[in-house]
């Protein structure tokens, strides 16, 4: 395992978003803390399920993101539920801007990690799966177990 990878240190992870969704293309951000929200996601009081990512007035913020509050943290604390802002390059600012604007095209944030001290997010474009499309995932999963159950039975067999 190489240095860096030692020093990613996975927060939260939205597990739903990848049956939810079509996963197209990939962003890591930075993201815009204060002090104590710094300190609880270090704890790990980090929840992304619900959360989804927008673009105002030429910068990406992140809604529904849920950073509980600092147990210490008493009147600096912040709001829970606010806005954060996403740290990208305004080239890939721009790119999104324009793959938004697609009809069924949303920004996910797929994870919250520790990557040395800075806190990043994983941020995906998505685009949003039908009913038939989960189906589909679900039984080439099943499929591929039974599979590798039958190769393990048979393995052991002989």
């Amino acid at each position: 395992m190489s240095a860096k990878n030692d020093r990613i240190k996975v927060i939260a992870q939205n597990k739903k978003a990848r049956h939810e969704y079509f996963i197209l293309e990939n962003f890591e951000a930075g993201i815009e803390l204060f002090g104590t929200e710094v300190k609880s996601v270090r704890q790990g009081k980090v929840n992304i399920s619900d959360a989804y990512a927008g673009i105002k007035n030429g910068e990406v913020f992140v809604m529904g993101m849920n950073i509980s509050p600092y147990e210490q943290g008493n009147i600096f604390n912040r709001d829970p539920l606010r806005e954060k802002k996403l740290l990208l390059h305004k080239a890939q600012i721009r790119k999104l801007i324009g793959q938004i604007k697609q009809t069924g095209f949303s920004l996910i944030p797929l994870s919250v990690y520790l990557n040395g001290s800075h806190v990043k997010v994983d941020l995906a474009l998505c685009k949003g799966k039908k009913l038939y499309d989960k189906r589909e995932d679900i039984a080439k999963r099943d499929a591929k177990r039974n599979a590798q159950r039958a190769v393990k039975e048979r393995s052991n067999i002989v």
